[in-house]
C-alpha cells in the first residue's frame, strides 16, 4: 500500500513542470493552467464521500484498487488528449480515481492497527503521498526535455498500472473489511452530519489549496522570475513536497502522544502560511529552507488530521473512511477553487502576489478551527451511530 500510495501521488504532481509546454501546445495561458489543475482536484473531491459509502458496501481493498486503476488509465489517456478540453476531462477522471483510492486506503491501513498505535503507520501512509508528489515534480521536470510533455505524463500512469497488478496479488481479499448490512430503510450516517467533521474540512481548505498548488506553480515561477532552468527549479520544487515524508510520522506520533490536539493542528498549520508569505523576499538558500519547512509542517498536519479523525465525536471504526472522505472532500473542493484562483492571481498580479494569496488563505480558513470541540479523548470512542 505504501508503494502504491507513492506512485499514486506521483500522478498528482507530474503535470506541474509540464504546464508551460502544455500551454504552448494548446495556446492557453496561466488562467487555463488553473482550470487544468482544478479539474483534477475537483474530481478527487467529488468522489471522497461516495468512496466511503462504496468501501462500506464492497470493501476498502476493492474500492482502493479500483480507484488506482481509474487514475492510471486516465493519466495515460491525458497524454494522448487531442485538444485542451479533453485534457481537462481526462485530468478530472484521473482525480476521480484518486478520490476513490484515498479514504478506503487509509481506512484499510488504520484498521490493521489498534487505538493508540495508529499514529506512525497512518503517518507513514500519509507521508508516502509526499514522497510520490516530490518524485512527480522532480522526475517530470527531468523527463520533460528529452521526452516532451505527453510521454512525461504517460510515465506516471503506466507505472501505476504496473504496480497495481502486483498490489492486487499481494493484498489478501480477507482485508476487505465490508461493513454488515444495516436493517431497515437507508439512513444517512450520523458521521456525515457531524459538526466536527465539517469543521475539519473547512478549516484546512487553505492548506489544501496551498499544498496542491505550491509545487505546481513553483517551476514556472522560478523559470520566469528567477531565471532558473526547468531541472533546477524542479529540484528546488521537490523541497516543497519531500520533507513531508519525515513530517508525517512525527505529526502522527505527536497527535497520539499528547492530548492538546486542536492546539497542535493550529500551530503547525500557521507555519506553512508564514513560509509562503515570506517566499518572494528570500534568496536561494532561504527559499530552500522555507520550502523544506513548508513541506515538513504540511506532512505533520495531514497525519495529525487523519489520526485526529478517529477521536472525533461519533466516528467509529466503520465510519473512518466516511469521516475522512467528507472532510477531505470539502478540503479538495475548496482547494480546487483556491488552485483556480491562484492561476487568475498569477495572470493578473504576478507570482509574488500569488504566494501571499496562498499564505493568507491558509491563515484565513484556519479560523474555522476555533469552532472545533476539544479532541482530547482517548480510544473509548463513541459508537458510530452517535450524533455529535
Amino acid at each position: 500500500m505504501i508503494g502504491l500510495r507513492i506512485v499514486y501521488a506521483y500522478n498528482w504532481t507530474d503535470v506541474g513542470p509540464t504546464l508551460p509546454a502544455i500551454g504552448q501546445a494548446f495556446g492557453v495561458g496561466t488562467t487555463a493552467w488553473g482550470l487544468l489543475l482544478a479539474s483534477f482536484f475537483a474530481g478527487a473531491g467529488i468522489l471522497q464521500v461516495p468512496a466511503g459509502f462504496f468501501a462500506r458496501k464492497w470493501g476498502n481493498r476493492r474500492i482502493a484498487l479500483l480507484g488506482a486503476a481509474l487514475l492510471g488509465i486516465a493519466a495515460v489517456a491525458s497524454a494522448t488528449a487531442p485538444d485542451y478540453s479533453l485534457l481537462v476531462l481526462s485530468r478530472f477522471l484521473a482525480g476521480a480515481g484518486a478520490g476513490l483510492f484515498f479514504s478506503p486506503g487509509i481506512g484499510l491501513v488504520s484498521a490493521l492497527h489498534p487505538d493508540g498505535a495508529r499514529g506512525v503507520p497512518v503517518g507513514l501512509f500519509s507521508s508516502a503521498y509526499n514522497a510520490g508528489g516530490g518524485l512527480g515534480v522532480f522526475v517530470s521536470a527531468i523527463l520533460l526535455g528529452p521526452l516532451g510533455w505527453r510521454a512525461t505524463l504517460a510515465v506516471g500512469g503506466g507505472a501505476l498500472l504496473l504496480l497495481l497488478l502486483l498490489t492486487a496479488w499481494l493484498i489478501p481479499r480477507s482485508s476487505e473489511g465490508i461493513a454488515p448490512p444495516t436493517p431497515g430503510p437507508f439512513r444517512l450516517p450520523a458521521v456525515l452530519r457531524s459538526r466536527s467533521v465539517w469543521i475539519m474540512g473547512l478549516a484546512f481548505i487553505g492548506l489544501e489549496g496551498a499544498s496542491l498548488s505550491a509545487s505546481q506553480y513553483f517551476v514556472p515561477y522560478a523559470e520566469v522570475l528567477r531565471g532558473w532552468s526547468v531541472a533546477f527549479a524542479g529540484a528546488v520544487a521537490a523541497l516543497l513536497v519531500f520533507p513531508s515524508v519525515l513530517g508525517g510520522p512525527v505529526g502522527g506520533w505527536l497527535m497520539e502522544r499528547f492530548s492538546n490536539r486542536r492546539t497542535q493542528l493550529a500551530v503547525f498549520t500557521l507555519i506553512p502560511g508564514v513560509a509562503l508569505i515570506a517566499l518572494p523576499f528570500a534568496g536561494l538558500g532561504e527559499v530552500a529552507f522555507l520550502a523544506a519547512t513548508f513541506s515538513f509542517a504540511v506532512g505533520m498536519v495531514y497525519a495529525m488530521m487523519y489520526v485526529a479523525a478517529r477521536y472525533l465525536p461519533g466516528v467509529g471504526h466503520g465510519d473512518l473512511p466516511l469521516a475522512i472522505g467528507l472532510f477531505n472532500g470539502i478540503q479538495l473542493a475548496g482547494g480546487a477553487l483556491v488552485s483556480f484562483l491562484v492561476g487568475a492571481v498569477v495572470s493578473g498580479y504576478g507570482y509574488d502576489v500569488a504566494w501571499w494569496f496562498l499564505g493568507g488563505v491558509i491563515i484565513l480558513t484556519l479560523v474555522a478551527l476555533g469552532g472545533l470541540a476539544k479532541i482530547d479523548r482517548g480510544p473509548d470512542l463513541a459508537p458510530a451511530s452517535a450524533a455529535p
